[in-house]
C-alpha cells in the first residue's frame, strides 16, 4: 500500500429525524445565525425553514434569513449574503437546501470574515483563513456531498466563469444528513442529484489522488448508487432506497473531498458557467458515455470492478470484457434514471462547445483523470456529447 493521508473533520449527524437536532449543534459555535436557503416560497423548503428556525430560537440563536440563493450560485448572490451575514453580526452560518445552497453558505463565510470576496479566495489562490465563520449543513437533496467537502462551487456569471474554492477551512463543522428531508424530491431531481453522487464516488475511484479510504468509500457509495437510485427515482415514497442514497451521497462527499474528481466534473462546472440553466446533474449524464469510452482502456482494472458491481454475470469475466461491460451498464443506469441525453437536448448551441472546451483547464479536475484529456480531446468529447442522444 502507498503511503496517504485523510482529512474529514465534519461531524455527521446520520438519520431520520435528525434535523430536530440543529439548535443543540448550532449553539456550540454561536448564538447569531444566518440561514441560506433557495427562495424562501419554494415548495422543496415547504415548512422545514420555520421549524428550524424555532429550533434555533429554542437553543438561544438568533437568525438572519438570506433566501437569494439560485442554482449555480453567482458572486453577486455571495456578496448580498455576507453583507446581510456582516450587517445581522452573524457569528456562523448555516446552509439549508442542495448543493447550491451549501455551496453559498460556505463562500459566504468567507467573505462575510475576510477582505475583498469570496472569489479573491479560489483554489489556485492561498485561500481562506481560520477566520471563516463556522458553517453547518442540512442537505435536502441527495448528490451534491457538499455537507462534507471543503468545497464551494460559484460562477462569475459575466465572465461565464465557474470555479471554485477549495480549502480544508470551509468544510463545515457538521452536518445533518436527514433522509426524511429528501422525500419531497420530484423524480427529475432525485435522478440528476442521485447521478451527481453517483460521480463523486466513480470519479473519486479512478482519481490519481485514489488511497485505500477512497477505494473503501467510494466502491460503498457506487454500490448503493447502482442498487438505489432507480428505485427513489421510480418511488419517491421508498423510504429505503432515500436512506441509502441519502448515504451514498455523503459517503461521495468524503470519497470526493480526499481524492478529487475527474474530467467530466471540470467539464460539467464549465457548462453550467455557460450554460446557467443547466443543472450539474445533467450536465454530467450528457458527457458521461462519451467519457466513459474515452477513459474506460486507461483504468481497465478499476472500470472492470464497477462494471462486476452493476452485472454479477461478468464476475467470470475477463477484466477488459467487463470494463467494456461497465460503459455499457453504466449508459444503461443513465436510460434507467431518465437521464439518457444529449447536450443539444439541454439547449446548448454547437457554436458554445469551443469555448467550453478552451475553458475546460480552468480547474485541474482533468489532471485526475486516468487518461488526461488535451482541449482539443475536451473538444471532441463535448461534441459527441452533443450529438447523441
Amino acid at each position: 500500500m502507498k503511503g496517504f493521508s485523510y482529512f474529514a473533520p465534519t461531524e455527521i449527524v446520520y438519520g431520520r429525524g435528525k434535523a430536530e437536532e440543529l439548535g443543540r449543534l448550532a449553539a456550540r459555535y454561536g448564538k447569531r445565525a444566518l440561514l441560506t436557503t433557495g427562495p424562501g416560497d419554494s415548495p422543496a423548503l415547504g415548512g422545514l425553514y420555520g421549524r428550524l428556525r424555532e429550533l434555533l430560537r429554542e437553543a438561544g440563536v438568533e437568525t438572519a434569513h438570506f433566501d437569494g440563493v439560485r442554482p449555480n450560485p453567482t458572486t453577486d448572490q455571495v456578496t448580498a449574503g455576507a453583507r446581510l451575514a456582516r450587517a445581522f453580526g452573524a457569528e456562523l452560518v448555516i446552509g439549508v437546501g442542495g448543493g447550491s445552497a451549501l455551496d453559498a453558505a460556505k463562500a459566504i463565510a468567507v467573505e462575510a470574515s475576510h477582505e475583498g470576496t469570496a472569489w479573491d479566495y479560489l483554489h489556485f489562490t492561498a485561500g481562506p483563513t481560520e477566520k471563516t465563520l463556522p458553517i453547518l449543513a442540512v442537505g435536502t437533496t441527495a448528490g451534491t456531498g457538499s455537507q462534507v467537502t471543503p468545497c464551494a462551487v460559484i460562477t462569475k456569471t459575466e465572465e461565464k466563469d465557474k470555479s471554485a474554492i477549495w480549502h480544508r477551512n470551509i468544510f463545515p463543522r457538521a452536518a445533518i444528513v436527514d433522509p426524511s428531508l429528501t422525500d419531497s424530491m420530484p423524480p427529475a431531481v432525485t435522478a440528476q442529484t442521485g447521478f451527481d453522487a453517483f460521480c463523486h464516488c466513480f470519479e473519486a475511484y479512478l482519481s490519481a489522488g485514489c488511497n485505500p479510504m477512497v477505494e473503501v468509500l467510494a466502491l460503498e457509495g457506487i454500490r448503493l448508487a447502482a442498487r438505489f437510485l432507480p428505485r427513489a427515482v421510480r418511488d419517491g415514497t421508498d423510504t429505503q432506497a432515500r436512506d441509502k442514497m441519502a448515504w451514498a451521497d455523503t459517503l461521495g462527499g468524503l470519497a470526493n473531498a480526499s481524492a478529487g474528481v475527474t474530467l467530466p466534473h471540470g467539464l460539467g462546472m464549465q457548462i453550467g458557467g455557460h450554460c446557467p440553466w443547466v443543472t450539474h446533474g445533467q450536465a454530467l449524464a450528457a458527457i458521461y458515455p462519451a467519457f466513459l469510452r474515452y477513459t474506460a482502456a486507461w483504468a481497465v482494472p478499476k472500470f472492470a470492478a464497477v462494471g462486476r458491481i452493476f452485472s454479477p454475470s461478468l464476475a467470470s469475466a475477463s477484466d477488459e470484457a467487463a470494463a467494456q461491460g461497465a460503459c455499457a451498464a453504466i449508459e444503461a443506469f443513465l436510460g434507467a434514471i431518465g437521464l439518457r441525453i444529449s447536450l443539444s437536448s439541454l439547449g446548448i448551441r454547437e457554436d458554445a462547445l469551443g469555448e467550453i472546451a478552451r475553458c475546460g483547464q480552468v480547474l485541474s479536475d482533468y489532471k485526475n483523470n486516468p487518461r488526461v484529456a488535451t482541449i482539443e480531446e475536451m473538444d471532441a468529447l463535448l461534441r459527441e456529447s452533443w450529438e447523441m442522444g
